[in-house]
């Protein structure tokens, strides 16, 4: 296996590993609850405590990546995430399961901005689009993973031994730290810096008027990525349970339908970007993503909602697998991690707030308002994509 692969394979594993950690929460917090006694309002803090952790282990671990390596750090975020993970485990209260989920957090917001920086290095630009959709499919198996571990586990051994599996991707850790090297283009870089060009800083994100406003831009954009991701996934299948008589069965099959289209929509959208730019591809799947959404809300019928679902999925989520490329484009090498990881992780911590929102909407109006509150996030993002320049040179040799 070449270098570019092996980058390829390790950051999916990560991500998919990442992606399994954050879901267990999920599928266990009817049993937390129950044995710490909880309001659903007290359980719901365990996710945004997660989000905050991810914030800032993005921003800590996205400056050490680009000042001390990124496979060195890589490794240490993985080994720190699996740490929190098997922690709350062993929790005897809720405020500790609190203080192992900012620190799983922590470990889970550094890796993925350093996994994507790692494969924007690795692979020529032509090819960054698709290499990044590999990684970004990860998440999606992550789903699964845990859906599966879930389903043996809960039943028979109880929520707590769920998280014990976290320990594993110790291991994983380990096999990454020895089988991949460090990145060619950071190690050259290391060796080119001079004193002018201070290495892995917050603040060059911010460094003029113009690279203030595509930071900005792209953390919107990120934030409204994961505003329509959570407030599809969390809020629509009770939405259908409600509004179209659906069984829990078949809401079940909705997520399968919808995740199916993620999937695919992420690959078509890597190649897509290959081909057309990245400007181009963003354009034509905001707007789809604002048609779909907007549409979704009239499809009656189980045929229609499954096909709808998909399609939805495809292309609102389809959008993810660029965002790795997209803003590693605009970055020296110096800050990507940092660039990388501060950007999607503000997304995150701002567009985990969307599902309150979306619930707020639901207590006093219908389905098709919120429809047409998450076409309009796209809107918003497509005019804010309108605002970038085509290529990042004048941020690379800021």
């Amino acid at each position: 296996m070449d270098y570019r692969k092996k980058t390829v394979v390790a950051s999916v594993a990560g991500l998919t590993l990442e992606g399994m950690d954050i879901m267990f929460i999920s599928f266990a917090m009817t049993m937390i609850i129950a044995e710490f006694n909880i309001d659903l309002a007290t359980g719901g803090l365990i996710s945004s405590i997660t989000n905050i952790g991810m914030l800032l282990g993005g921003i800590v671990f996205g400056v050490l990546a680009d000042k001390y390596g990124r496979v060195k750090v890589f490794t240490y975020t993985i080994i720190l995430f699996a740490i929190g993970t098997a922690l709350t485990g062993v929790a005897t209260s809720i405020e500790q399961v609190y203080v192992y989920r900012f620190i799983a957090g922590l470990g889970a917001g550094g890796e993925y901005g350093i996994g994507m920086a790692l494969v924007a290095e690795a692979w020529p630009k032509n090819k960054q689009g698709r290499a990044s959709s590999y990684v970004s499919v990860g998440a999606q198996y992550g789903v699964i993973l845990a859906a599966l571990l879930s389903a043996i586990i809960l039943p028979t051994l109880g929520w707590r031994a769920l998280f014990f599996v976290g320990l594993l991707p110790v291991i994983f850790a380990f096999i990454v730290r020895k089988n991949i090297d460090e990145s060619p283009e950071w190690l050259a870089a290391q060796k080119q810096q001079n004193n002018k060009q201070e290495n892995g800083k917050l603040a060059q994100l911010f460094a003029s008027p113009r690279i203030t406003m595509t930071t900005l831009s792209l953390i919107l954009m990120a934030t409204v990525q994961i505003a329509g991701y959570n407030g599809l996934m969390i809020w629509l299948p009770s939405m259908l349970q409600k509004s179209q008589g659906l069984s829990v069965s078949s809401s079940a099959l909705w997520t399968i339908s919808t995740a199916v289209g993620m999937i695919i929509g992420m690959l078509t959208f890597g190649r897509f970007m290959d081909r057309f730019g990245a400007k181009r591809t963003f354009g034509i799947f905001l707007v789809a993503s604002a048609c779909a959404v907007f549409l979704y809300s009239f499809a009656t019928g189980a045929v229609a909602i499954l096909i709808g679902g998909a399609v939805v999925g495809f292309f609102s989520n389809g959008m993810f697998a660029g965002y790795g490329a997209l803003i590693s484009s605009f970055y020296p090498v110096q800050i990507r991690s940092t660039a990388t990881n501060t950007i999607f992780n503000f997304g995150r911590a701002i567009g985990g707030f969307s599902p309150i929102f979306v619930g707020y909407i639901l207590q006093s109006y219908d389905m098709t308002v919120v429809m047409i509150y998450l076409a309009a996030l796209y809107c918003i993002s497509f005019i804010v994509m309108l605002t970038l320049k085509s290529s990042g040179k004048e941020l690379q040799t800021a």
